[in-house]
């Protein structure tokens, strides 16, 4: 239900974004990365309304490794990528602003408060609204065929059904595995959460790949990774603050976080030509590999 969901809502939302001729760049830093995001944003309120803000704040931690470590990984691996200077200082500079906001939050505090929840939120309309305002990217679809408006948002509302329910199945099995198999919410929500909730970026960005969108694939890694920590961590702790069970562990996992953000950059500026490919894929495939056999 979440990635067929995600899907949908995807499919949806970039008909309707480019009926409207909005650029593809764009389209990738914002519609596509927040419907992508959508299963991570239910989960962690799910979560959070069940009193389980480790599976929430790991829920979004995860993701973003998972992101770079698997989502790019497998990108690079199948395809080399351009990546231009706007992408890292302008987009990949935000990602580390909110990155270390949300840190410091997270870890000097024995909670992520409704203040702290509502500044991040503001970032992110901030954010939107300053990449709509200074797109110069004006590429749009030529092709008029889309839905009508009534069937498109008719899709996006049967989809958020779907991913509304598939989360709460989704937590309530995660929750049910950690008691069962005896493994703290942590390890749940980096490991089978955060890989459960990342397929739809999985899947995007692989189709985004092979049919040579490499704009939206790559903005769509930052741009979801940027709303999971404004939105999903914003929005969730809004309605209930997250509770910071573990600051030892939360400080590792943000560590790793941030490793997996730096790969990028330094696979940028060690590259003359800026093209990055199969190597890369391969070091954070494998360094993902290796997280995952630590934490487990």
């Amino acid at each position: 239900m979440l990635v067929t969901g995600s899907n949908y809502l995807l499919k949806s939302s970039v008909d309707l974004s480019l009926k409207y001729k909005i650029s593809k760049v764009v389209i990738g830093l914002t519609v596509v990365s927040i419907a992508t995001s959508a299963p991570e944003l239910l989960i962690s309120i799910s979560s959070v309304l069940k009193n389980s803000s480790d599976i929430a704040i790991s829920n979004v931690i995860g993701s973003n490794i998972a992101n770079f470590g698997l989502v790019l990984g497998l990108a690079l691996f199948f395809s080399k990528i351009k990546i231009n200077t706007k992408l890292i200082y302008q987009d990949w500079n935000f990602l580390m602003i909110v990155s270390v906001i949300f840190s410091l939050f997270a870890l000097t505090k024995v909670e992520i408060s409704r203040i702290e929840g509502i500044v991040l939120f503001t970032f992110l309309i901030a954010s939107l609204i300053y990449i709509f305002k200074n797109s110069k990217d004006n590429e749009v679809s030529s092709n008029d065929k889309y839905r009508s408006n009534t069937k498109l948002i008719a899709m996006i509302v049967i989809s958020c059904l779907m991913l509304f329910f598939g989360s709460e199945f989704f937590v309530d099995s995660s929750i049910y595995f950690a008691d069962y198999f005896g493994v703290s919410e942590r390890i749940i929500g980096l490991t089978i959460v955060a890989i459960g909730t990342s397929l739809p970026e999985v899947v995007t960005t692989l189709v985004a790949v092979f049919k040579k969108e490499l704009d939206i694939s790559v903005g769509n890694i930052i741009g979801s990774n940027i709303f999971n920590i404004l939105a999903v961590i914003g929005i969730t702790s809004i309605i209930k603050p997250l509770k910071i069970t573990n600051k030892l562990n939360l400080q590792f996992d943000l560590s790793i976080m941030f490793v997996f953000m730096l790969f990028l950059f330094l696979f940028y500026s060690f590259s003359k030509t800026k093209i990055l490919g199969r190597i890369h894929g391969v070091i954070l495939l494998g360094s993902f590999t290796i997280y995952y056999l630590v934490i487990i």
